[in-house]
């Protein structure tokens, strides 16, 4: 039973960090940025829901962004707001799913502690604070930054290894992310890249794999388990491809796309 709860949290904490990645732009001016991500099951290639990312760059950083969640029938079901203008791999975030009557967030950042949110319609608020654990260190989305941060050193074949702070579970993680391969992307050549439990339990969990642009450090592609549930089941997608690519596919539904309702 022990192991089994912990399989369960720590593909968990992987879902949370990851499926809200955001990719970051490379212009000097301050600028709105808009783009979206794909997401199919990973086996038979049906298409499941759409990611809306919308940004604000300046100086080729993030400082704000939103990243909200469409179905197939483009009908929202989860929303995002992220600051990273305090930390650049900790942001201050709240993401909230209706549907299921969640909250989940970081209020605050300081003096060595972070103020993590948590509500839910079955425990009410679960909130409190969290001492951020010493080394490389980020959390939910902030965790694209620390991939590219690192992407010179992980190209080269480094292992890279982090805490990770996941707010929906009141706790950090001790995950690692290496090269584990070539790939290509839209005709391109690109980076695979793996992030897996630091510990046995890897054995156990399934990894997550991601595309990189190795020049312009974008996220280009995740597999892996989703955040969203499915519909059909109330529990997550177990196997999705999610793809940041510059042509929507026809069954995408979101604000801004041409197949939008």
């Amino acid at each position: 039973m022990m192991m089994a709860a912990a399989m369960t949290t720590i593909r968990t904490v992987l879902t949370a960090a990851l499926l809200g990645l955001a990719l970051s732009a490379g212009n000097a001016m301050a600028e709105s940025v808009r783009f979206y991500g794909y997401a199919t099951d990973l086996d038979s290639g049906k298409y499941l829901y759409t990611e809306l990312h919308e940004q604000q760059v300046e100086s080729g950083q993030v400082q704000t962004a939103t990243i909200t969640y469409f179905d197939a029938s483009g009908r929202q079901v989860s929303k995002k707001t992220l600051d990273y203008r305090q930390n650049r791999t900790i942001p201050l975030f709240r993401e909230e799913i209706p549907d299921q009557g969640y909250v989940e967030g970081i209020r605050a950042v300081s003096a060595g502690s972070l103020d993590l949110l948590k509500i839910t319609r079955e425990k009410g608020d679960q909130s409190r604070p969290l001492a951020i654990p010493k080394g490389v260190v980020a959390a939910d989305s902030g965790f694209n930054h620390l991939i590219q941060d690192n992407l010179p050193k992980l190209l080269a074949g480094e292992t890279v290894q982090f805490h990770l702070v996941v707010a929906g579970k009141l706790d950090a993680y001790h995950f690692r992310a290496k090269r584990v391969g070539d790939a290509s992307f839209e005709g391109a050549p690109a980076a695979l890249l793996r992030v897996e439990p630091d510990s046995l339990l890897r054995l156990l969990v399934d990894p997550l794999d991601l595309v990189y642009d190795p020049v312009s450090r974008r996220l280009l592609e995740y597999r892996g388990v989703s955040n969203i549930l499915d519909p059909a089941t109330s529990k997550v997608y177990k196997r999705v491809r999610i793809s940041y690519s510059a042509k929507p596919p026809a069954e995408a539904k979101a604000p801004g796309l041409s197949s939008a309702p």
